[in-house]
């Protein structure tokens, strides 16, 4: 299962500013759409910055804009630059960055003008290769702090109102209403969660994070009613800007968000070393991610303290994790022979008008393809007791060969059923390794 952290937690060196006047609806208009991508429940928004097509994480888990990566032919100019350090979620030291200010930022007529961003130097933060999708930088409360801004997950649509009285009255009324608080930027709501074994239940305060992929996370150190299940595993949670993190993962008896009540959903622990030296609001324990709002049409109205929500297609689908052991990485392009017919491409027989058939002229071509290797890989899983490692690089994956996958699409199989036989060829140092495993449920 995908379950990365890309919930990015940063604390500067400085203080932020709040200055800035946010993005505006351009023209006389009281709704603008922007289309989105879902990759592995995380929504990917196409952002202009400074003239240069990008892709962003929309995270309401951070409250500053961040720029961490650009490819070779994208080149963005920046202003008014200061140096700064950074922290992060994880293990790793400060390190440095920069400010940059006065920056013209928009979507689709959703228009920003002096916009902050934060620029991210450090090579090894790649949420890229997590994702297997090309994502430049995140994105979070000031696209959301001053309009209603309203994510519908199986339109892959974001609506931007101009206000909340821009939407009908009609549209409304099919959404449940509850409460958040907005603190220091980021959405916190109150939900209701029922560990197993136990009828009472535990009020959480829990940080609305569209940029964690994971269900939901409690960190256990916060407060002494936080029970861990009798059936977890440990596993690699997923990487910060501060380094890796490790953790438990289990199923709660039941969790509550507004008038929604989830069965036996997935849940982490995250190590508490992970969290050492973050300062977090006060009460809260935790966090909600993609895998519990993928399921809802979410209306945010950060300027009334409220959200709402409203059940989607989605909200049936089971809370399934990855039962092979393994969390692939996307390791970038490589160049892929393809042949193709030249004199057509019909799959049928060809022939002349006097009866000869047609001899079809074959030619090659090179295309980029994606690459994927094992990042990490649980130890007594099936994968592991199969002799697959770390940095093994795919080949082939249930004999198709593997650029012809998504990442997305490796990690729905990995989680598809109990029982399901797994074919996997690897390349090791330059030598090929053909194994094979059978998925199996640990909780």
């Amino acid at each position: 299962m995908f379950c990365r952290l890309i919930q990015l937690l940063i604390v500067l060196s400085l203080t932020f500013s709040w200055s800035q006047n946010g993005f505006e609806i351009q023209g006389k208009k009281d709704i603008i759409k922007i289309p989105f991508k879902l990759v592995n429940n995380l929504v990917i928004i196409p952002l202009n910055v400074n003239g240069t097509s990008l892709n962003f994480l929309l995270d309401t888990g951070v409250r500053e804009t961040l720029l961490f990566s650009l490819d070779e032919t994208e080149q963005v100019k920046f202003e008014s630059i200061e140096k700064i350090k950074f922290t992060g979620l994880g293990n790793k030291e400060p390190f440095d960055g920069f400010k940059s200010s006065n920056n013209l930022v928009s979507s689709k007529g959703f228009v920003d003008k002096n916009h902050i961003i934060y620029i991210v130097l450090d090579q090894n933060i790649n949420i890229s290769s997590q994702v297997g999708f090309p994502i430049n930088g995140i994105i979070g409360y000031h696209f959301f702090k001053n309009h209603s801004i309203e994510i519908k997950y199986k339109q892959n649509k974001i609506y931007v109102y101009s206000s909340i009285s821009s939407i009908s009255k009609k549209a409304k009324n099919k959404y449940q209403k509850a409460s958040i608080s907005i603190e220091e930027g980021k959405p916190y709501i109150q939900t209701k969660i029922v560990f197993e074994n136990q009828s009472v239940d535990f009020d959480a305060k829990l940080l609305i994070d569209t940029g964690n992929s994971d269900a939901l996370w409690l960190f256990q150190d916060k407060n002494a009613a936080i029970r861990i299940p009798e059936k977890t595993y440990s596993d690699f949670l997923g990487k910060g800007f501060g380094g890796n993190i490790y953790g438990e993962r289990g199923r709660l008896k039941s969790f509550k968000l507004g008038g929604f009540i989830f069965n036996k959903p997935l849940i982490s622990f995250p190590d508490s070393t992970a969290t050492e030296g973050i300062e977090m609001v006060e009460d809260r324990v935790g966090s909600i991610g993609s895998e519990i709002m993928k399921r809802f049409n979410t209306l945010y109205d950060y300027q009334n303290n409220a959200i709402y929500l409203e059940k989607n297609g989605n909200f049936i689908l089971p809370f399934n994790f990855n039962m092979s052991g393994l969390d692939i990485q996307h390791e970038g392009l490589q160049w892929v022979k393809e042949a193709y017919d030249l004199n057509n491409t019909n799959t049928g027989l060809s022939f002349e008008s006097d009866g000869e058939r047609v001899t079809r002229t074959l030619k090659y071509k090179f295309v980029l393809k994606p690459s994927y290797s094992i990042l990490s890989i649980r130890k007594g899983s099936p994968a592991d007791l199969a002799g697959l490692k770390e940095g093994d690089v795919l080949i082939k994956l249930n004999s198709n060969f593997i650029h012809n996958y998504k990442l997305e699409d490796i990690n729905s199989i990995l989680k598809s059923e109990e029982g399901r036989t797994i074919y996997i060829e690897v390349e090791r140092k330059g030598v090929l390794f053909k194994t094979k495993f059978k998925l199996q449920k640990v909780i």
